[in-house]
């Protein structure tokens, strides 16, 4: 099994965990405490297998000063896409060989007289990652450590593409920028409030004791925030509403929160379960995976590649995984987009409806990520038939692209709002909290 060597690193979990207790914070950060106590400026950067994405905010007033994405490192025609004051881009080929000469490359914008904010470097207080997978280890964000970085390695083999690339980009940090403190921020900690009844899977109990496999939840960071801020929108209190939150993108994921608290959610051991994307299959039955293994001839790593990245709204049309491309076929009568189309809004009926029963009950429905807030069809196809749980759609307020709103009529029992998400400024909320409490120490 590729997740034997997953979990050697207990014989450090002490340490880690001895971590956790000490900079780990806790609960949902309020808006407000940065708005008025901080000026730091911070970078958050969150690095691919092949590309970092940045953005530099200065946290006084929560202001994007900068930001682009780095694409094709360690590949041929390597370039950053920078983001002009004015909302242009303009593209900057730079040879990267890795995530190193990304990151200084990177940095090296932030100073340059014609795409940069920052006269030095030294402007920079901080720097936060996203990080795909924290396992069990990581349940809250925290400061980097030697201990950090070990347990983020430890868990590459649950999330080889993401976690290397976000382990790449930390050491390049702390190459170039060795004394600037680091945060993690994990995308499955806000997750980490689910009930073992909900994350367990039914196999032999000792696979997870010795594996730690277990279902973890992924976009995390994206439904933490959507969540809290759909509760400021509308003025209730987040510890008395049943929410579930839709973060549909080409990666897709729904959560049932509870009173503040996630109790399930739709992705896994890895983001390959629950909701069919743009080129994940969702879920399928494991005999169908090995059937197709005996009758394709692939092996292990072969088909997970397979159903990661070939399968989904792009396997069943064999055109693309972009919904919008989905969208324009069938409106021009393409009988496989129009298929796949029920398919993937049948699917988010569905949790929806297990998310509502999980609760008793649902308050808010939470619509966010690139399909979710920007493709109007998916939001009122997957809502319909939801009337028995107090949910009326208004065709014209879902009428609207990527901007703060209730969707649902008045006289709906369940709010339907749009919120767009943003997980690069919760990163950026916790890094300033973690490093302002480390430095009272």
């Amino acid at each position: 099994m590729v997740f034997l060597s997953l979990f050697a690193f207990s014989c450090s979990l002490f340490v880690i965990e001895t971590v956790h207790h000490s900079i780990f914070i806790f609960g949902i950060i309020q808006h407000s405490i940065f708005n008025t106590q901080h000026s730091m400026k911070v970078l958050v950067l969150n690095c691919g297998s092949s590309s970092i994405k940045y953005k530099l905010y200065d946290m006084s007033n929560e202001s994007v000063l900068a930001q682009g994405g780095a694409e094709r490192i360690g590949l041929d025609e390597a370039f950053v896409k920078v983001t002009m004051p004015d909302g242009s881009k303009e593209k900057l080929m730079h040879d990267m060989p890795t995530h190193k000469e990304g990151v200084k490359f990177v940095l090296d914008l932030l100073v340059d007289d014609k795409y940069g904010c920052l006269n030095s470097l030294d402007e920079i207080d901080a720097v936060g990652h996203r990080i795909v997978q924290g396992g069990d280890l990581f349940e809250k964000s925290c400061i980097v450590t030697p201990d950090v970085e070990k347990g983020i390695e430890s868990l590459i083999d649950l999330a080889p593409v993401h976690n290397k690339g976000h382990l790449a980009g930390i050491k390049a940090v702390d190459a170039l920028m060795p004394q600037t403190p680091q945060v993690t921020v994990f995308d499955n900690a806000f997750h980490s409030t689910m009930p073992p009844y909900a994350f367990l899977y039914a196999v032999p109990y000792e696979f997870y004791k010795k594996w730690h496999v277990r279902r973890y939840g992924f976009h995390g960071t994206s439904h933490r925030y959507v969540s809290q801020r759909v509760c400021e929108f509308l003025g209730v209190d987040i510890k008395t509403q049943k929410i579930i939150t839709c973060h549909i993108g080409n990666g897709a994921s729904v959560a049932a929160i509870k009173y503040g608290k996630v109790i399930d959610t739709s992705m896994g051991l890895t983001p390959l379960a629950g909701l069919m994307m743009g080129s994940r299959c969702g879920d399928i039955d494991p005999s169908a995976v090995t059937y197709l293994m005996q009758k394709t001839g692939m092996g292990p790593q072969e088909m997970a590649d397979f159903l990661n990245k070939k399968s989904g709204v792009l396997g069943i049309t064999g055109m693309s995984s972009d919904m919008r491309d989905i969208e324009n076929a069938d409106n021009e009568g393409n009988e496989m987009a129009h298929l796949a189309l029920q398919m993937y809004n049948y699917r988010i009926k569905k949790y929806i409806g297990a998310y509502a029963a999980a609760m008793n009950g649902v308050d808010i429905i939470v619509w966010t990520a690139g399909v979710g807030e920007n493709q109007e069809g998916v939001r009122w196809d997957a809502c319909q038939g939801l009337e028995y749980l107090g949910v009326k759609m208004d065709r014209q307020r879902n009428h609207c692209r990527s901007v703060e709103q209730v969707l649902s009529a008045d006289d709906s029992k369940v709010k339907v709002v749009m919120i767009p998400t943003d997980e690069e400024i919760v990163i950026a909320r916790d890094t300033v909290a973690l490093v302002s409490e480390a430095q009272k120490k």
